[in-house]
């Protein structure tokens, strides 16, 4: 479906939607521990599309979920079911079955995984090596497939440039095997800010993995937690602030482990002045002026940082970004396309994307392609505030993968 907006200076209070990150870690952690948990700062209205994945496939291993209207309590797995073989529908979320694959396989001889939309595209293939080298068989290397055999322990080698995902799928079902197991890296670590996510969440269900080692420990309930905001969907009403709107983000944590907080570094590289108070951040527009950014860090931002690059003054290049073309759309060209179809000016090379901007013109406006990506989508509805004429962007409801209420937020700040 599409939405069609009208250029409008955005201004208001945004609270940061909950950590999309942390939340799938600490739901399968509570699924996996002794006693209920309660999690706070989620709730059934505030789920995303990859959230309710990852607990419908926990609900499909035997987890029980209650919701209110301000937590979810997390009965967790307290009996296998040796007969059953479980379903697991991980819809489009790459983070579900990522982590869901040896969690699954540490519990279940047989399992069944399905997904949709890119997502039997996206890589797997270092991930079922390593786990058929430790007893798990597959019945193919597409989705969907079924597993046979249980995960064992020992010695998981394993590359950490192709997804952080797969480190932390490892992480999480490496408790519950009976005998030592040990992760060793075969490659540097690439986004280690989301396996710094993992061993955090761990830590909190009495979980500490020390050089990715760890032999006969237990998850045990904290019996509350709380997920916090989320730096990747804040990102995109704290870049508004560096176009000239005047929005407050609420619930985020500096001392967070996720690595999108460097959003703020970010947009001060470009020249926007960023307000730290009690409780909001703000940023102020200042003249905006192109930079050259090393993206491999922090993927998600790439398309939002974009929609910055065409508003500053000058060639801004995004590099190592190779990874970004196996996103849920290819992120370097649906972001290319993008920036060009509002007018902009924007190049895709394999590994980098060029944003030519100008401080002194607004981007024109248009038809916009959302690529079915959440984060393609609300990039292009930030771009829309400073557009000379509307803007109208396909497969808008993309963005109930990550930020449901995205939009409702919007239209407030445009009230």
């Amino acid at each position: 479906m599409n939405i069609r907006l009208s250029p409008k200076i955005l201004k208001g209070v945004v609270n940061a939607p909950a950590s999309k990150s942390e939340a799938h870690r600490i739901l399968i952690c509570a699924a996996l521990c002794d006693e209920p948990t309660k999690i706070y700062n989620l709730n059934l209205s505030n789920l995303n599309d990859d959230i309710r994945a990852t607990v419908n496939c926990l609900k499909a291993l035997g987890a029980e979920f209650e919701f209110a209207d301000d937590f979810i309590l997390v009965k967790p797995i307290n009996k296998v079911n040796i007969n059953n073989t479980p379903e697991l529908d991980c819809n489009e979320s790459g983070s579900t079955l990522r982590f869901m694959l040896p969690v699954a396989c540490a519990l279940y001889d047989k399992v069944k995984f399905t997904g949709r939309g890119r997502l039997p595209e996206r890589p797997l293939d270092d991930l079922l090596s390593v786990m058929n080298a430790h007893g798990v068989k597959f019945s193919g290397y597409k989705l969907p497939f079924e597993t046979q055999g249980k995960l064992r322990a020992g010695e998981f080698q394993i590359r950490g440039d192709v997804s952080s995902q797969y480190i932390t799928g490892l992480l999480l079902a490496m408790p519950l095997l009976k005998d030592e197991a040990k992760i060793t890296l075969t490659s540097s670590l690439k986004s280690a800010d989301y396996v710094n996510i993992t061993l955090k969440v761990l830590q909190d269900f009495n979980i500490n993995i020390d050089n990715y080692a760890c032999n006969n420990l237990k998850f045990k309930s904290p019996g509350i937690i709380r997920v916090g905001g989320d730096w990747s969907s804040a990102a995109f009403y704290l870049a508004a602030g560096a176009l000239d709107c005047d929005v407050s983000i609420t619930g985020l944590d500096l001392k967070s482990e996720q690595g999108d907080k460097r959003i703020l570094d970010l947009l001060k590289q470009f020249g926007a002045e960023i307000i730290i108070n009690e409780d909001n951040i703000k940023v102020n527009y200042d003249k905006l002026l192109a930079s050259n950014i090393d993206i491999d860090a922090t993927p998600d931002l790439l398309p939002i940082l974009a929609v910055v690059a065409a508003y500053a003054e000058g060639e801004s290049v995004f590099y190592n970004a190779e990874r970004l073309r196996l996103k849920e759309s290819d992120r370097i060209k649906s972001t290319c396309e993008m920036i060009n179809s509002l007018g902009g000016q924007a190049q895709e090379l394999e590994d980098k994307l060029i944003v030519k901007g100008s401080n002194f013109r607004n981007l024109r406006g248009g038809v916009v392609n959302g690529f079915n990506d959440h984060r393609i989508v609300m990039s292009a509805a930030i771009a829309a505030v400073k557009c000379d004429n509307k803007v109208i962007i396909s497969d808008f409801e993309a963005v109930n993968k990550s930020y449901p209420k995205f939009f409702e937020d919007y239209n407030n700040l445009c009230a």
